[in-house]
Formats: C-alpha cells, structure tokens, sequence
C-alpha cells in the first residue's frame, strides 16, 4: 500500500472513530510513549536485559504499527506529504551512503 493510502486510511479513521486529531503536543507526546514501548521489547526480547512475565505477550509489529499510526497522524495534522519526503530521504540516502557503508570497516 502507498504511504498517501495509509495517510488517507488514518485520516478518514480519525473523521469516522476519533472525533479529530489530538493536538501535535499530544501525539508526540503519544509518539514517544509507543517508541519506549518498542525499546522496551527490543530491550528484553533482542538485548540483555531479561524479560518479565507480563514481557512475553507483547508483539513488536503491533507496537510499531503504533508507532506508524502517530507518526502518520502527526503528517496528516501538519500537511506533510509522507511518500513525496520518504522517497526524497530514500534518493538522498541512497547518494550520500552508496561507498559509505560499504567501505566502513566497522560493518565487515
């Protein structure tokens, strides 16, 4: 699916679900609410530190789907084009970091 389908999805959710859009403040302080939750699972699930019980039934994907839906709120609600910016960062990523990481020794 396109990113402009998935902004267009979440916005006509929030028109028929969600009365209107919490203010910018209010989503990123959502925003970085989900990324703690997503740390906290790579933490436990990926890294060192051990997982409690009530650890093991949370699922990353459903916690980066979280992660996605504020951020795509956010755009909406600021009038960004998340697919013409993606793109764009992809191109100048793709131009920037070509030999970089390729010739980074730290990599191989």
């Amino acid at each position: 699916m396109e990113i402009k389908k998935l902004q267009k999805e979440v916005d006509n959710w929030i028109k028929e679900h969600g009365v209107r859009y919490f203010d910018p403040l209010t989503n990123l302080a959502q925003l970085t609410e989900e990324v703690g939750e997503v740390a906290r699972i790579i933490s436990r699930k990926y890294g060192e530190q051990s997982e409690k019980k009530s650890d093991k039934k949370k699922d990353l994907a459903e916690e980066l789907s979280d992660v996605l839906f504020v951020i795509i709120c956010l755009a909406n609600q600021t009038n960004c084009d998340l697919e013409k910016a993606f793109f764009e960062k992809l191109s100048l990523k793709t131009k920037r970091d070509h030999d970089r990481h390729k010739n980074n020794s730290k990599l191989k």
